[in-house]
């Protein structure tokens, strides 16, 4: 069975954001069709969209999978809703957001799923994570890589590294 290499973003920005974060990374560890491979610094960051709401912690993790995007997607969803993720507004606050931002090099659409994540060439808190672990990767549409995607971004949002770590 091959083995595709992806890149998730975690980031959350309600109650122990740490735990939760590592609470993501222990879950995805238990499935059987994902290795977690390497994982950023977690990043404290301003909220994105909407700015009225508390400061996320955000990282980026490589894994390996033999799951299909659509498959992936559906599996990163229930873990969010065991995790604690309650419905809320788009782009509004969080337990625990987990996105699929990059598989394997792949352009994908269908009715849920989007890949690369449109945002990722936009969003600061996603870039300087996926810089720090994946510097020379390139993005399947834009054909920069992470380094200069994310210095060229235009985000002025605040990313600091936070003395969270994830356990892998």
């Amino acid at each position: 069975m091959k083995t595709y290499r992806a890149f998730l973003g975690l980031g959350s920005n309600l109650g122990d954001r740490g735990a939760l974060l590592q609470k993501a990374v222990g879950a995805l560890k238990q499935l059987a069709d994902v290795r977690v491979v390497w994982c950023s610094s977690l990043y404290e960051t301003e909220p994105w969209g909407k700015k009225d709401q508390p400061k996320f912690l955000n990282g980026v993790l490589e894994i390996e999978t033999t799951l299909t995007p659509s498959f992936l997607f559906q599996q990163l969803t229930t873990l969010e809703r065991q995790i604690g993720r309650t419905p809320s507004e788009r782009w509004g606050p969080r337990e625990i957001d987990i996105d699929i931002l990059l598989y394997d090099g792949l352009v994908y659409k269908d009715d849920h799923l989007t890949v690369p994540h449109p945002g990722l060439p936009h969003r600061k808190f996603v870039l300087v994570p996926m810089r720090e672990i994946a510097p020379d990767l390139v993005h399947p549409v834009s054909g920069h890589t992470m380094e200069e995607l994310a210095s060229s971004c235009e985000d002025t949002s605040r990313v600091v590294k936070s003395s969270h770590r994830l356990l892998v």
